[in-house]
C-alpha cells in the first residue's frame, strides 16, 4: 500500500524544459506545485564545470546524462510482423534523465513551426488536392495556428537566449535571414553566432546557386546576456562540447540554467528527485486523475502524491508509456485504425555529404551545437513544388560542424582502409580537411508506425516496456532521394578535391545515432475523434490532466522541436493560470 502524501494543486512528471516551464509560471501564479524526477539533482555550477564536464568518454561515449537502458527501456522493430527486441544501449536517439532532461544536454538548434506545420492537412490539400496525401498517412491539423503561438516562441526565445537573424519581420522579409520563416513579431533576442568556415564555403555555394543561406538560430549565446527572469547566460566559448555535454560557461540556454535556478528559489515549489512515477491516478467515475503514485528509488517507498491537476512534462516518449501503464485512453491498434494512445509516432530522415579540402584548416574543434549555415528553400518556402518528386514534407540543409572531439570525430574518404599507415594519414588529413554538408527530414505520420506496450519484456518495476514500431516509407524515401541530389549538386560547385556523397535514406536502424526528436503518441487535434489532448494540451477525457512536450505533435518536421515544445509549455501554463483555473474543465468544447 502506498503512502498517501498532502494533496498539492498540480504534480509535475519530469523535471526539463516543459516542467520547468510550467512549475514556474504556476507557482508564481501562486499554486502549490511539485516535480517528480527519476533522476538525480544536477546543478551546473556542481556538474558542469571543466575538466569534469570535457569527460568525452563518460558524457559523449557512455552517455552520462541519458537514459538507463538497464532500468527502463524501449523494445524496437521496423514493421509490425517482426519480434520486438530491447534496445540494450541507446543509439538513434538519447533521452536525457536527471533535473534538465534532454534540455541539459541538447546542441540548440532552435526553430519556429509554422503554419505550414501546423496546418499541415489543410494547406497540402490547398494547393495540391486531397488525392495527393496517401491514404496511409496519416496527416492532421495541430488545432492550433501560428498566430496563436508567436508571442509564446518568443517568451521561449527570451528565456533561452537565442541566438539567430530575423527573416520575417512583421511580414517584411529580410535578406540574410530566414525569408520563409512565419512573421515573427521582433527580432531575436542575440546576434547571430559566428560563422565557421564551413558555413561560409557552404552559404558562397548555394547563394551562387540562388538558394537563401542564413545563419541557424541557436540557443548558444552569441554574448553575455540576462534573460527576463534575471538568469544570466555567458557568451559562447566555441569549445566544441555541446551535444551530450552540459555548458561549462553557462552559455546554452538549458533549462538548468534559465528557469530551474528561478522555480528553486520560490517557497511554492518542491522537487523530489530519484521519483520514479508508475501510474497517473483516476476518480472512481474515471472524469478527473487524482494524482500519481510514485517509488522512491532511494529505499523503495511506494507513496501516492493526490494532486488538483497532474502534468505529464516527461520526454515524449515517456509521456506515451505512463497513458498507456495508467489505461488512460485507448491504444492504437494499427490493424483498425481505431485507439489514439500510440498513434502518429514519427522520427525524423536525412542523408549528407562529406567534402575533403587538403588545402584547408577547418578547426573542428572550435565549434558549437548550433552554428551554421542553413537553406530552407525545399522546407518552409511554399513556393517549392513538391509534385515533381511526390512526397509530403521536406529538409533543412547546413553545414556547421558541432565538434571535433578525437573520439567522435573521424571523417574518413570513402575507400580508407580500416587499419594500417593509410587509416592514420587518412584520419589525420581528415580531421583538419573535412566537412559535411547534412539535411534534416521531416517525417509524416503512417498507419504502420505506432507505439505500444510491448507483451513480452518488462523493465525493471514489472511494467511492460514501450514497443516502438517504426520504418521509413516511400514517402521520406522519395524525400531523401531528391535531397540527397540537391546536397550533390551544391558539393559539387565547391571545389573539394574529393566528396562522400549523399545518398537516400531507405531504412531506419536504431543502432547509429542520428537525431533525439522523437515525436507522437499523445497528439494533439480539434476533436477527440482524432487526438488524446486539445490545443492546449489538455486532455479530452481527464480535463485535470495534461500531457506535454512533443509527444503531442501529429507528425514531424524537418525542425528540431524545443522551440514549439517551449513555446507550447508557456501557452499551456497560461491557459491553466487565466482559464482553468477560473472554471475547471474543458478548455475546448467536445
Amino acid at each position: 500500500m502506498a503512502r498517501k502524501l498532502p494533496e498539492v494543486d498540480v504534480v509535475l512528471v519530469g523535471f526539463g524544459w516543459t516542467g520547468a516551464i510550467l512549475a514556474k509560471e504556476l507557482t508564481e501564479a501562486g499554486m502549490k506545485v511539485v516535480a517528480l524526477e527519476r533522476g538525480a539533482m544536477r546543478r551546473p555550477e556542481d556538474d558542469f564545470q571543466v575538466p569534469r564536464i570535457r569527460d568525452e568518454l563518460r558524457f559523449g561515449t557512455r552517455t552520462d546524462l541519458m537514459m538507463n537502458t538497464t532500468v527502463d527501456t524501449l523494445t524496437i522493430r521496423n514493421t509490425p510482423d517482426q519480434e520486438a527486441l530491447p534496445m540494450r544501449r541507446l543509439g538513434s536517439f538519447l533521452p536525457g534523465e536527471g533535473v534538465g532532461g534532454a534540455g541539459s544536454h541538447w546542441n540548440g538548434i532552435n526553430w519556429r513551426w509554422g503554419d505550414m506545420e501546423l496546418q499541415i492537412r489543410s494547406k497540402y490539400i490547398e494547393k495540391y488536392g486531397a488525392a495527393y496525401v496517401p491514404e496511409d498517412m496519416n496527416l492532421q491539423d495541430w488545432g492550433i495556428t501560428y498566430a496563436e503561438l508567436e508571442p509564446f516562441y518568443e517568451k521561449f526565445e527570451k528565456t533561452a537566449g537565442i541566438s539567430g537573424k530575423a527573416g520575417n519581420l512583421r511580414g517584411q522579409r529580410i535578406p540574410g535571414g530566414n525569408i520563409f520563416e512565419d512573421p515573427r513579431a521582433n527580432e531575436y533576442p542575440l546576434p547571430p553566432l559566428e560563422d565557421p568556415l564551413s558555413g561560409m564555403l557552404f552559404a558562397k555555394a548555394a547563394g551562387e546557386m540562388g538558394y537563401h543561406p542564413h545563419p541557424r538560430p541557436a540557443a548558444n549565446a552569441s554574448q553575455a546576456y540576462t534573460n527576463p527572469d534575471g538568469a544570466r547566460l555567458g557568451a559562447c566559448q566555441y569549445c566544441g562540447f555541446c551535444e551530450r555535454f552540459g555548458c561549462e560557461a553557462n552559455a546554452k540556454g538549458t533549462p538548468d540554467v534559465t528557469v530551474i535556478p528561478v522555480v528553486m528559489r520560490n517557497p511554492n515549489f518542491s522537487l523530489r528527485t530519484h521519483a520514479w512515477v508508475t501510474k497517473v491516478n483516476k476518480d472512481s467515475d474515471g472524469k478527473k486523475v487524482t494524482g500519481v503514485n510514485y517509488t522512491n528509488l532511494l529505499n523503495g517507498e511506494e507513496l501516492e502524491q493526490p494532486a488538483g491537476i497532474v502534468v505529464l512534462s516527461a520526454y515524449g516518449l515517456n509521456n506515451v508509456a505512463l497513458l498507456l501503464w495508467s489505461d488512460i485512453g485507448t491504444p492504437y491498434n494499427p490493424a483498425t485504425g481505431q485507439g489514439l494512445v500510440g498513434k502518429n509516432y514519427c522520427y525524423q530522415t536525412g542523408t549528407g555529404a562529406t567534402l575533403f579540402f587538403p588545402d584547408k584548416a577547418f578547426n573542428p574543434f572550435i565549434a558549437t551545437g548550433s552554428w551554421g549555415q542553413n537553406i530552407d528553400d525545399f522546407n518552409t518556402n511554399w513556393d517549392f513544388d513538391r509534385r515533381p518528386h511526390n512526397y509530403i514534407g521536406g529538409t533543412t540543409i547546413a553545414a556547421g560542424g558541432t565538434n571535433g572531439r578525437p573520439i567522435e570525430y573521424r571523417p574518413l574518404p570513402a575507400g580508407t582502409p580500416r587499419w594500417g599507415t593509410a587509416w592514420k594519414r587518412a584520419a589525420k588529413a581528415g580531421y583538419q580537411g573535412a566537412m559535411g554538408i547534412g539535411a534534416s527530414g521531416s517525417v509524416m505520420p503512417n498507419r504502420a508506425n505506432f507505439l505500444d506496450l510491448d507483451p513480452t519484456w518488462r523493465n525493471a518495476f514489472g511494467q511492460p516496456l514501450m514497443r516502438m514500431t517504426f520504418e521509413y516509407k516511400p514517402n521520406e524515401i522519395r524525400l531523401t532521394e531528391h535531397i540527397a541530389g540537391v546536397i550533390n549538386r551544391i558539393a559539387g560547385t565547391m571545389g573539394a578535391a574529393q566528396v562522400t556523397p549523399a545518398g537516400p535514406r531507405r531504412s531506419w536502424s536504431v543502432v547509429p545515432y542520428q537525431s533525439t526528436h522523437n515525436t507522437g503518441g499523445a497528439i494533439m487535434g480539434a476533436n477527440p475523434r482524432e487526438s488524446v489532448v486539445n490545443k492546449y494540451l489538455q486532455s479530452w477525457d481527464l480535463h485535470n490532466l495534461f500531457v506535454m512536450g512533443a509527444s503531442a505533435f501529429p507528425h514531424n518536421s524537418a525542425y528540431n522541436p524545443t522551440g514549439p515544445v517551449g513555446a507550447m509549455a508557456y501557452w499551456t501554463a497560461e491557459a491553466i493560470k487565466t482559464r482553468y483555473m477560473r472554471a475547471p474543465g474543458p478548455m475546448v468544447p467536445t
